[in-house]
């Protein structure tokens, strides 16, 4: 009797730990997703592919990184004075995030016909709030930038100038904050998952475009020319997850 009651309790506690141990995320996984976002007269769409590495004794952080391409499109989009000496108060790195904007610096390019695709390295950080839920942020960090050269129009001192042949910053480069050159996107999302493969995902969205002048330059206060000009999209969106 004794050891029928020992070899029952065996079996109850060895069927009670099976499902902790299903549960038990991998070391290590990959994904692909989509991503679309909507703005004030422009969009993006960005596909991208992530390695993690899961930390923690339950496994429930992750960070990763991967690859991310992103295409921007607008119609006559405003963009404003990019190098972080004139646009805001330090260029100190990470402190320039709460830095204060220095808006008698900028000048605006209205780009007529903006259109970018941008290819750039990720790094990403993300937690498990459930077995279904989960939370993230993605940024690129380095990568370079192809796009269409378009007309564009300069205000400086209340002076219009046209600039026939604009085109997009070609290197990508995390600085962090206004520091930061050429095209980068970022996301903050949450994530919802549908079955072991696909998930859903809702998007806060945090692009930098940047174009370059070719004929038009800005005089900037100390007499330098300026030709990076930098437009800060926010947008919400969507996206669909494919875990491989």
């Amino acid at each position: 009797m004794k050891r029928q009651l020992i070899s029952l309790v065996a079996s109850l506690f060895s069927v009670y730990q099976l499902p902790a141990q299903e549960k038990l995320l991998p070391r290590t996984s990959q994904f692909a997703d989509i991503t679309l976002t909507a703005g004030n007269v422009q969009g993006a769409m960005a596909a991208s592919y992530v390695h993690k590495w899961r930390l923690g004794k339950n496994r429930t952080w992750e960070l990763g990184l991967g690859g991310r391409i992103t295409s921007y499109l607008g119609s006559k989009q405003d963009f404003i004075t990019a190098p972080a000496r004139l646009s805001r108060s330090t260029t100190m790195p990470f402190l320039i995030v709460f830095a204060g904007q220095k808006t008698e610096n900028w000048d605006t390019l209205q780009v007529q016909r903006p259109f970018t695709t941008s290819v750039n390295i990720t790094a990403n950080i993300g937690y498990h709030i459930s077995h279904r839920l989960y939370i993230g942020f993605n940024i690129d960090v380095i990568g370079f930038t192809v796009g269409r050269s378009t007309s564009s129009i300069l205000t400086s001192n209340g002076l219009s100038t046209a600039d026939p042949v604009t085109k997009p910053a070609g290197f990508n480069l995390l600085l962090t904050g206004d520091n930061d050159l050429g095209s980068l996107n970022s996301e903050f999302f949450i994530r919802y998952r549908l079955n072991n493969r696909f998930a859903i995902k809702a998007v806060y969205q945090f692009l930098f475009v940047e174009y370059k002048t070719t004929t038009t330059q800005q005089i900037a206060p100390d007499g330098t020319q300026v030709n990076r000009f930098r437009n800060k999209v926010n947008a919400f969106g969507l996206g669909l997850t494919y875990t491989l």
